[in-house]
C-alpha cells in the first residue's frame, strides 16, 4: 500500500474532528484552511515517523499546534471582522448577536493558558471524550476534569468582566 493511500486511510475517519480543533484553533490569527492544509503537508512529509497508527489524531493536533504558533510569532493577529472560515456551518442564521458573543467567547479563550485553552476546545467544541482528550493531551482524565473545570470558571470570569465593563459604558 502507497504511503499516500495509507495516510488517507488514517486521515479520513478524523477529518471532522482534525478540521473542528483546527477552526476552533485559527479563530483571529489566520484562516482555518491555511492551518489545516499546512498542519497536513508536515503530517505526510512526516508520516514515516508515526510508530503507533492508532495516535494519528494526536500527531495531527501536535504539529496544529506548532503550526498555529509560527502562524502567530510570523503574522500580526486578524481583527475578528477579518476572520473567515469560523462561521457555525448549522445555524445559517447567524446572527450578529450570536458572531458578537462569538467573537467575544474566543478572545477570552485566547486568555487562558494553552494546556486549558486546547482541553475546552477539545472537550467542548470539538467534541472529544475525556479519555480522547486525556490521550491527545497526554496526560490523565483527572487532568483533563481539573483543566475543564478551572479553564471553564476563568472563562466565566473573562467573559462576566467584560460583560460587567460593557454594562459600565
Amino acid at each position: 500500500m502507497t504511503k499516500k493511500k495509507q495516510f488517507m486511510e488514517l486521515y479520513e475517519p478524523v477529518h471532522g474532528s482534525f478540521e473542528r480543533f483546527c477552526k476552533a484553533r485559527s479563530y483571529g490569527v489566520c484562516d482555518f484552511n491555511d492551518l489545516m492544509h499546512d498542519t497536513l503537508v508536515i503530517a505526510f512529509e512526516q508520516f514515516d515517523s508515526l510508530k503507533n497508527r492508532e495516535a494519528f489524531l494526536s500527531f495531527l493536533f501536535g504539529i496544529t499546534t506548532k503550526v498555529h504558533a509560527n502562524f502567530r510569532r510570523k503574522n500580526q493577529p486578524l481583527s475578528f471582522a477579518e476572520v473567515k472560515g469560523v462561521e457555525n456551518t448549522q445555524d445559517h442564521s447567524y446572527s450578529v448577536e450570536k458572531n458578537f458573543q462569538h467573537d467575544e467567547l474566543y478572545e477570552a479563550l485566547n486568555m487562558l493558558s494553552l494546556d486549558y485553552r486546547n482541553c475546552i476546545i477539545l472537550f467542548e467544541i470539538a467534541g472529544f471524550s475525556l479519555k480522547e482528550t486525556a490521550e491527545i493531551q497526554e496526560c490523565s482524565v483527572d487532568a483533563v476534569k481539573q483543566r475543564l473545570s478551572r479553564g471553564r470558571k476563568m472563562l466565566l470570569e473573562a467573559l462576566s468582566e467584560r460583560t460587567t465593563k460593557t454594562m459600565a459604558v
